[in-house]
Formats: C-alpha cells, sequence, structure tokens
C-alpha cells in the first residue's frame, strides 16, 4: 500500500456471516446530516448513526402497520439487547443518505435486524449493523413468552414480501 492511499475497513465477519431469510429486500429511510448530528469538525457524531437507525426501523415497522405506540398499548417494548455496528467511512455535514434496513429473522420473542447506511447512489457504504431485540411485558419488566398475535400477523407479512 502506497503512504497515500488510507487503509480500507473490511467487512466485520459477525455482520455480514449472521443467518439470513430468504429474501433479499430493504426498506429504505433517507436522511440528512444537519448541525445537531455533528462533532465541531462537521463529522456526524457515532451515535447519530443509532437514532437514525432506529427511526429507519420504526417506519419500517409502521408501512407494516405496526405503531410503536400501539405496541406500548398493548403493554409490549422492544428493547435493543445486542447491536454490532462497524463504521467504514464518516458522513459529513450536509451529506445525504439512506438507510437501509430488513427484518433478518424472529426466534421466539428475538428480532434480528440489518442495517446499511449508504449514500444516494449506493456506491460508498457508511456503516453497517445489525440489532437484536426482545419483546418485554412492560408491567411484569420481564422477557414475553411469545410476541403479540397483532405483531407476529405483521411480521409474517413483512416476511411475505421479502419473499416475492
Amino acid at each position: 500500500m502506497s503512504q497515500n492511499q488510507s487503509p480500507q475497513l473490511l467487512p466485520t465477519g459477525e455482520i455480514q456471516n449472521l443467518p439470513r431469510l430468504a429474501f433479499e429486500n430493504w426498506f429504505e429511510y433517507a436522511i440528512r446530516a444537519h448541525p445537531h448530528h455533528t462533532d465541531y469538525a462537521g463529522v456526524v457524531w457515532h451515535g447519530s448513526y443509532l437514532t437514525w437507525m432506529e427511526e429507519a426501523r420504526v417506519e419500517c415497522l409502521r408501512s407494516i402497520g405496526i405503531e410503536l405506540a400501539d405496541l406500548v398499548a398493548l403493554g409490549c417494548d422492544l428493547p435493543v439487547v445486542e447491536l454490532s455496528i462497524r463504521y467504514h467511512r464518516p458522513i459529513k455535514l450536509g451529506m445525504a443518505a439512506i438507510v437501509k434496513t430488513r427484518m433478518v429473522n424472529v426466534s421466539g420473542v428475538k428480532i434480528n435486524w440489518d442495517y446499511q447506511i449508504q449514500s444516494p447512489n449506493f456506491q460508498d457504504l457508511y456503516v453497517s449493523a445489525q440489532v437484536t431485540l426482545v419483546a418485554i411485558d412492560r408491567e411484569r419488566g420481564k422477557i414475553m413468552r411469545q410476541l403479540p398475535e397483532a405483531m407476529k400477523e405483521a411480521l409474517a407479512r413483512l416476511a411475505a414480501i421479502g419473499e416475492k
């Protein structure tokens, strides 16, 4: 490698080699880096990416008929219990990007999601991540035995869309 080239980060095996469902459809959510997302140098702060990923996941769920407010009313919460994130390239003030998310699989009350944050032309990868959520009974503060029926039905619709 010459002195003028900076090293390129390889994707992490933990993210790239996780088991996948048969579908490849991604939900896409457009973002733009505003001043409150950045540090003093105009580079997006690492935590801003997490906020964008959650926004994309919430909008993806909304697109299949799951409103988080409705889940809360049912007594269900979906906290993040595991997160793996790889920062490939920085996003800077004013830049636009696309947050892509997809449900990878559901195992009992655990829901796994993949993320990629890319340039609008999909040529540059800024972030890749994997998040695991688990359904919690809000009243008891314990893991639920099974997902609420309305959520199971909506997630089945999401999986059916992805398999087409």
